[in-house]
Parts: C-alpha cells; structure tokens; sequence
C-alpha cells in the first residue's frame, strides 16, 4: 500500500514536470513555426504536430526517467517515498548506480512490474526491484528525517 501512495504522490509531481515541458516544448515548436524553420506539413495544428513528434514524446520519456533516476540515485528517495518512509537501496545499503536506476525505471514503465509481489509476497520485492538487483525497505521515522535532513554527498 505504501509503494501505491507513493507512487500517487510522485505522479503529480511528474504530471506537474510534464506540464511544463510540454508549455517550454510547444512555445519552442510555435516560435520555430512562425520563423519559418519548420512547417506543419500535413498537421491540422501545432497540437497534432506535437502529438506526432517522436522528438517530443521522447523528451517526456526523458523527463520522467530524468526524475526518478535523479532521486533514486542522489537519495534512494522520491518525494512520495520520502513521505511514505520507502527507500531503494542496495542489499548492502549502499545507493544504486545509474544502470540500475535506469534498468528499475524501464521495468517500472510496464505498469505490471508491481504485480510480482502479489505472487512473491515472501521476498518483498517488486520486479524491477529484482531485475535491478536492489530493495525497497520501510525507514523507521527516525532514520527518514534523519535521511531528509542530511545534505548529499557532492559529485553523487
């Protein structure tokens, strides 16, 4: 129940991400229109232009890998999972390495991922939690603001 309330927590802030992006991306796509850099071409309006970018879909994809790589890797936290006590770590409790937090995002990107603890409620551990090789584990509330309020380490 936590990693779903989290996860609730975490979409609007990555809706709120997207947002933006999409106002920066469309405001960048209608000032190239009206330079003459580029045309609608067979699109009715900029929105259908948009909608067919794959540059544009793609930089969403970034964004949202962007969020969750950022946060996993600096504190093994998203701002959800800070709420909710959770933490992704490494069975030794070390934070996770980039490919690991790009592996765990892509295998969270399915959607069915989560499924895995319903038939594996023993392990605790959602697929891409295994796949990455890494954990999820509940923070007593001592360790979390303790977490929260130490600062990163620079160069992470």
């Amino acid at each position: 129940m936590r990693r779903l309330a989290a996860w609730v927590y975490d979409l609007l802030v990555v809706i709120s991400l997207l947002m933006v992006t999409g106002f920066i991306y469309f405001g960048l796509t209608v000032l190239t229109l009206k330079l003459g850099w580029v045309s609608l071409g067979t699109h009715e309006d900029t929105a259908a232009l948009l909608s067919a970018s794959r540059w544009y879909q793609l930089c969403l994809l970034a964004v949202g890998l962007f969020f969750y790589c950022w946060f996993w890797r600096t504190s093994g936290q998203t701002i959800g999972m800070r709420a909710w006590r959770l933490r992704v770590q490494n069975t030794d409790g070390s934070r996770l390495r980039l490919a690991q937090c790009i592996i765990r995002a892509a295998c969270a990107l399915l959607g069915l991922s989560n499924l895995w603890l319903v038939f594996n409620p023993r392990t605790k551990l959602a697929l891409q939690d295994k796949i990455a090789d890494c954990e999820m584990i509940v923070m007593s509330k001592e360790l979390n603001k303790q977490l929260l309020d130490k600062k990163p380490a620079p160069g992470v």
